[in-house]
């Protein structure tokens, strides 16, 4: 099993930045793929970013060029840099984790960016 715990959501003004953390209970070293994904009120959750052990990144169309996924296996640590926000990126945000073929989530954290 893994237990993932998010933090770093918050409000913020159009245009600014906030940095999601989250750690993991066990050694990243052995989970394939980290990745954020978003909820919005009345919409599905989504993917935003995902990154793999073998060091590749992936994002959605919306968020490209202004958010950064990361992870420090030392750490047990994932992060997404999110810089240039807007309003429409207001959403729960969720850490989930590809171990040993299923995926696990963290409780979420909220981001509103507000214009």
């Amino acid at each position: 099993q893994v237990q993932l715990v998010e933090s770093g959501g918050g409000l913020v003004q159009a245009g600014g930045s906030l940095r999601l953390s989250c750690v993991a209970s066990r050694n990243m070293f052995n989970i394939n793929a980290m990745g954020w994904y978003r909820q919005a009120p009345g919409k599905q959750r989504e993917l935003v970013a995902t990154a793999t052990s073998g060091g590749s990144t992936n994002y959605v169309d919306s968020v490209k060029g202004r958010f950064t996924i990361s992870r420090d296996n030392a750490k047990n640590t994932a992060y997404l840099q999110m810089n240039s926000l807007k309003p429409e990126d207001t959403a729960v945000y969720y850490c989930g984790a590809d171990f040993l073929g299923r995926r696990y989530w963290g409780q979420g954290t909220q981001v509103t960016v507000s214009s």
